[in-house]
C-alpha cells in the first residue's frame, strides 16, 4: 500500500497509524483553541486529529500539551560557535525542529565553499535547517573581507533545495540609492524571500527600502520603528539573542490583530546561553511572564515564520501536515517532554535520543583562515595629536552604539587608556590577505582594569578584534587568536588566561556543546577577574566591528561613522573641538530621545 492510501484510510480510522499520540492537549495555531484529541501519525506526515484513533504504537499524552515543532525564522549558526549538526542537537531538546539560517559569518571567511560546508554539514539529521543565500559578503566597502560574493555567486546558489531566499540585506543605503550591484542581488531572488535589516530606517527612505520588495526586519528596538515597519507589510521579526535583547520593548505591540505581523528569532545565541535558559521556549516563557497569551505566542515561533518563508504544511497540527511535535509538560512554562521529528521520537523525557554522533567532517583549508601580518606592542601604540577623540560607548543589551567626544589622557604624545573612565583601546586587525590593516579605537563599557579579549568572530567580516588595557597584552591576546587558528582569548601579564580554539573559519568548534560551553564559561570568569562586567563580553565585542549598526563602529580600515557611512579619523579636527559637548552620558541621553520621541 502506498503512503498517501495509507494515510487516507488512516484518517478513516479504518487501518492503524504508525503512532498515535492519546489524548493530549492539542493546540490549535489556526484558531487559537485547546482540544482533547488524539494525533494520528503515518510515514511522518499527521493522518487525523480526534477521537478514539489507533495505532500500531499508542503514547498517553493526558494532561500535557501538544504543539508544533518550534521555528527560529533567523538564526547565524556560526554565532552559536557550533557546527550546524551539533547546534542542530543542542536546539531540539527545546522544542525547535526548524531553523532558517543566514551563513554570511563563514561566507566573509570562505565565500561559497563555506556556504557548501554549512549545507552538508546539516544534512540527513532529525532536524530542519534552511539557508538564506548572503546578500552583503562583504557587508560593506569600509572592511577588508576574506570573500566577494557577487550576484553571479549568488545565483549558483538559488536551486539549492535549501536556499529559500536572499538573506538580510544589511546595504540598506545601497539599496535607497540605487547601487546597481545590490539591486542586481535582489532581482535574481524577487520570487523569493528576501528578508531586511534596516535599523532606525524610517519615512521615505523606509518606503525605498519596501519598495525594492523586502520582507522582514529583525533590528527594531522601539515601538515606533516597529509599528512603521509593520504598518509598511514587513514581516518584524522580534530578536532575543545574547547581546540584542527587543522582546521586552516590542512585544506590547503585539495582539491578536496584528499577530500574524510578528515572530520570534534569535538571530545571534552563544551556546552558553542555548544551555543554561534554552532557545525559543525560552522566548516563549518570557513572552507568557510579560503578559502574552501562550497560544498567541506560540503562533510567532511557528505557523508565522513558516508561512513568512512558505515552509509549506510545517508550524501547525493539522491532517497531511508534517509531523513536528512538540509535548509539553505545562503550556506557560514551555517545558519540554518529548520532541517527534517527522513523526520519530528524538527528544524523551527531556533528553536527546537516536541522534547521529561524530566528530564533523570539513575541508582542510576551512581550517586555515588565518593569514595575519606580524604584530607587535608597538602596533597597537596610538599617537595623539591633541584635542578631542572619538569613543565608541556600549550600550547594554543592545549592539548598537553611541559615539561621544571625549578629552583623553596622552603622555608624550601618546594616548594613555583610562581604567577610571573606563576608556580603554581596540584594535581590528586584519586576518585574511595579510595586508598588516589594524584599524585603533577607543571604547567604553567593558571595565577591564588590566589585560586584553580578542576574537576572530567580529561581525561580519571576522578579523581579529582586540579590547584591553595595555598593548603587551592586546598583542598577546590578538597573536593567541591567530596561533590557535581562530577562537577567543583572554591574555594578562604575558600569559594566556583563556582560550576558546574555534578551528573552523576561526568562528566554529569541532567540539560538542558541553565542552564549547566548559571553555567559553572559563573565558567569561577570566574576562571578569580582568575587571569586566558585562554578562558576554565575547557577543559584545564581535559586533563593534559591524559597520552596518549605527552609530560608530570599527574595522581594520578605521573608525567608521555608521550615521555618514564613512571612516572618520579617531581625533577630532581642532576646528571641530570646540563645538562639542563631550561626555558619553549626554550623547546616549540623546539618542534615547531620538529613538524614544515617536514611541
Amino acid at each position: 500500500m502506498d503512503t498517501l492510501k495509507k494515510r487516507v484510510l488512516a484518517a478513516k480510522r479504518e487501518i492503524p497509524s504508525d503512532l498515535v499520540l492519546k489524548g493530549g492537549n492539542v493546540v490549535n495555531v489556526f484558531s487559537a483553541r485547546i482540544e482533547k484529541a488524539d494525533v494520528a501519525i503515518c510515514d511522518g506526515i499527521i493522518a487525523g486529529i480526534g477521537p478514539a484513533y489507533h495505532g500500531k504504537e499508542e503514547v498517553d499524552v493526558q494532561g500535557k500539551w501538544i504543539t508544533p515543532g518550534l521555528i527560529d525564522g533567523h538564526i547565524h549558526v556560526e554565532s552559536s560557535m557550533l557546527v550546524p549538526s551539533e547546534l542542530a542537537r543542542a536546539l531540539l531538546i527545546h522544542g525547535t525542529t526548524t531553523i532558517v539560517s543566514d551563513p554570511h559569518e563563514i561566507a566573509n571567511v570562505h565565500g561559497i565553499d563555506g556556504i557548501r560546508f554549512m549545507i552538508e554539514n546539516s544534512e540527513s539529521i532529525p532536524f530542519d535547517i534552511y539557508f538564506m543565500a548572503p546578500s552583503c559578503v562583504p557587508a560593506t566597502h569600509l572592511e577588508t573581507s576574506g570573500a566577494d560574493l557577487k550576484a553571479s555567486d549568488l545565483a549558483g546558489l538559488k536551486d539549492e533545495p535549501r536556499i529559500l531566499g536572499l538573506a538580510e540585506v544589511m546595504n540598506f543605503p545601497g539599496v535607497i540609492s540605487g547601487d546597481d550591484q545590490i539591486l542586481e542581488k535582489i532581482r535574481i531572488f524577487e520570487d523569493r524571500v528576501i528578508d531586511g535589516h534596516s535599523p532606525l530606517l524610517s519615512g521615505y527612505d523606509l518606503q525605498a527600502y519596501l519598495s525594492a520588495g523586502i520582507g522582514s526586519d529583525h533590528e527594531s528596538m522601539k515601538l515606533a520603528e516597529a509599528l512603521e515597519k509593520m504598518e509598511g507589510g514587513m514581516m518584524v521579526m522580534i530578536r532575543e539573542g545574547t547581546s540584542a535583547k527587543n522582546l521586552k520593548d516590542l512585544l506590547p505591540l503585539v495582539n491578536e490583530r496584528n499577530q500574524s505581523r510578528f515572530c520570534f528569532v534569535s538571530d545571534d545565541l552563544h551556546a552558553e546561553d542555548i544551555h543554561s535558559r534554552g532557545h525559543l521556549d525560552f522566548v516563549l516563557r518570557k513572552s507568557v511572564q510579560l503578559g502574552l497569551d501562550p497560544v498567541t505566542a506560540l503562533r510567532l515561533a511557528t505557523i508565522n515564520p513558516a508561512n513568512y518563508f512558505r515552509l509549506y504544511k510545517k508550524g501547525a497540527l493539522a491532517p497531511g501536515w508534517q509531523a513536528d511535535i512538540v509535548v509539553l509538560n505545562d503550556l506557560t512554562a514551555f517545558e519540554v517532554d518529548t520532541v517527534y521529528k517527522n513523526g520519530k521520537p528524538v527528544v524523551q523525557r527531556g533528553e536527546l535520543i537516536d541522534f547521529p554522533n561524530g566528530v564533523p567532517t570539513y575541508p582542510n583549508h576551512l581550517s586555515r583562515s588565518m593569514n595575519m601580518a606580524e604584530v607587535t606592542p608597538e602596533s597597537f601604540a596610538i599617537a595623539h595629536p591633541g584635542g578631542m577623540a572619538r569613543v565608541i560607548n556600549l550600550i547594554p543589551d543592545q549592539i548598537v552604539t553611541v559615539m561621544s567626544h571625549e578629552s583623553v589622557q596622552a603622555e608624550k604624545g601618546w594616548f594613555q587608556t583610562d581604567t577610571v573612565s573606563d576608556i580603554l583601546k581596540m584594535a581590528v586587525v586584519e586576518r585574511h590577505k595579510g595586508t598588516g590593516n589594524i584599524g585603533h579605537g577607543l571604547v567604553r563599557g567593558f571595565g577591564l582594569k588590566m589585560g586584553a579579549i580578542a576574537s576572530s568572530v567580529a561581525h561580519d567580516s571576522h578579523n581579529i578584534i582586540v579590547v584591553g588595557v595595555d598593548d603587551v597584552a592586546i598583542c598577546g591576546a590578538v597573536q593567541a587568536v591567530s596561533d590557535m587558528g581562530g577562537g577567543i582569548a583572554v591574555f594578562s601579564e604575558n600569559r594566556l588566561l583563556a582560550s576558546v580554539p574555534l578551528e573552523i573559519a576561526g568562528l566554529m568548534s569541532v567540539k560538542p556543546l558541553q565542552t564549547v560551553v566548559g571553555q567559553l564559561e572559563k573565558a567569561k570568569v577570566m574576562a571578569r577577574e580582568l575587571g569586566c562586567g558585562i554578562h558576554d563580553p565575547f557577543m559584545a565585542l564581535s559586533f563593534l566591528a559591524l559597520p552596518v549598526i549605527p552609530e560608530l563602529k570599527l574595522t581594520d580600515r578605521g573608525l567608521v561613522d555608521v550615521n555618514r557611512f564613512e571612516i572618520v579619523p579617531l581625533f577630532m579636527e581642532q576646528r571641530i573641538q570646540k563645538t562639542v559637548v563631550g561626555r558619553a552620558r549626554r550623547s546616549l541621553e540623546r539618542w534615547d530621545r531620538r529613538r524614544g520621541s515617536r514611541t
